[in-house]
This record gives structure tokens, sequence and C-alpha cells, in this order.
């Protein structure tokens, strides 16, 4: 399919931020919203970018997108997840909490707890966390990833394996519409799915774009998840499916 020049350029915008709005287009190429949606309409056709309401991201595939793109989507939504996943956390707990940019405002949002034990599979966040007054901090052993300082491998998944956590806080790359929690990585998801199976209460952090995401690797399935934090839960279909798996969804803003 040839592409315009207007939508050649949004698709370089959307592969250099991972999304781009509606709006924020349409002020951009000083044309009108219904324009806009023609062409990420055309674009989406491609298979280039999926669409969600009010914008577009890139189409997933077998590569992450950069750390420092991740951090900047929906941020004000992952703060808000964040914090409200801190609320449900009780003091003198433990806790696993896997790579991700969202469970990342999660495990800042704890530093006023205390009594906690932490198992975290990055160094970078780890290293923001450590010196908490509450919490003790751990991490398993493996291979660091440089791109963000997740921990995988095969050390990784059997540090994680030899211990019982009252709680584990997961993030995902996508959620499909069967319920099925989606990431990138082959090692990194294997750590994941070792956490979920060894958390007495698994609570999935993710906000609404994961919807609207694809990846490649199954960690697991929403049956597996007792608590959904997210921002918006706007589409009735995909609430029907989380509350069939009699999880309990929690609305941070």
């Amino acid at each position: 399919m040839q592409l315009s020049d207007r939508q050649s350029q949004i698709l370089a915008m959307i592969r250099a931020a991972g999304r781009a709005m509606v709006d924020d287009l349409a002020t951009s190429f000083q044309t009108t919203p219904q324009t806009i949606r023609k062409d990420l309409q055309t674009l989406a056709e491609a298979h280039q970018v999926v669409r969600f309401h009010g914008g577009a991201a890139l189409l997933g595939g077998i590569e992450y997108m950069p750390f420092a793109h991740r951090s900047t989507l929906a941020s004000a939504q992952k703060e808000a997840i964040g914090a409200a996943i801190a609320r449900l956390i009780p003091s003198n707990a433990t806790v696993f909490i896997n790579t991700g940019t969202t469970t990342e405002r999660a495990a800042l949002a704890l530093r006023r707890h205390t009594g906690l034990r932490v198992i975290i599979d990055n160094v970078r966040i780890a290293n923001d966390i450590r010196n908490f007054g509450g919490m003790e901090v751990m991490t398993p052993g493996g291979v660091v990833r440089g791109s963000d300082g997740a921990i995988t491998g095969p050390a990784a998944v059997d540090f994680v394996k030899q211990f019982r956590m009252d709680y584990a806080i997961i993030g995902v790359a996508a959620i499909d519409d069967a319920g099925t929690l989606l990431d990138f990585d082959f090692q990194e998801a294997q750590v994941a799915r070792a956490m979920i199976q060894n958390a007495r209460h698994v609570i999935l952090a993710a906000d609404s774009t994961k919807f609207h995401a694809s990846a490649p690797v199954s960690i697991g399935d929403m049956t597996s998840v007792h608590t959904f934090v997210t921002d918006k839960m706007h589409d009735a279909k995909r609430r029907a499916m989380v509350e069939a798996c009699d999880v309990e969804v929690i609305e941070a803003c």
C-alpha cells in the first residue's frame, strides 16, 4: 500500500514515540481529527500500527520499545497505578516486583512502608529503592540486560522459586482479548511466571494501552491474577472478560 507523505511522517512519529494521539497529530499537521483518523486507519490496514480510542500505537513485534520511550507512555496513568498498588500492600509484607515501567512506579510508591522484604529482578530499580528505610531489597543472580537493568536467565528463575511471597506486582507488555498476559523477552517472561506461581496474591499493573498492544511471549493469563490495577476500563467486553476470571478491577484514575 502506497502511503502519502503525511502518513509516512505520522508513521515515523509513532515509531519514534511508540504511540500518538489524534488531537496532537491534527495540531502538528494543521488538519482535522477526522483526516488523521483516516490516516491512522490506512496505517492500521497496512499492518503498521494498531488503533485505540483517541490514537494509535506501534504494532507489537519481536523488538521491545526502548526503555526511555516506554517510560514516557501513559506516564500520569502509570503514576496513579503505582500509587494505588502501594495502598494495597500492607507493611511487614513480602513482595515480588518484576521489571517494567509501571511496576517501577509501584516500587517507588512503597517508600513510606515499613518492614517490607522485596525481591525485584531489576538492578536499576533495586538501586533506586535500596535506601528506603523500611525495606529490605534482594535481587536474583543472572544476566543483567544493558538496556534497562532487568535480570534474566535460569539463575534468576531458580532464585525466585526458593521463596513464597505475600504479593507479586507484575507488569506486562500486552494483554490480548482472551486475557493472555504477554511480553517480548522469553527469559524475562520466565522470571515473571515464577513470581506469579510463588505469590499468594498477584497484582497486575497495566494501563489500558496494553489492551491495544501485542507481544509474542506468554507469561500466563488473567485467571492467575487476583487484582488488576489500571487506569480506565472503557471497553465493556474487556471488563467482562476480566471479571469473568474473578479478578478485582481497581481503576486508579
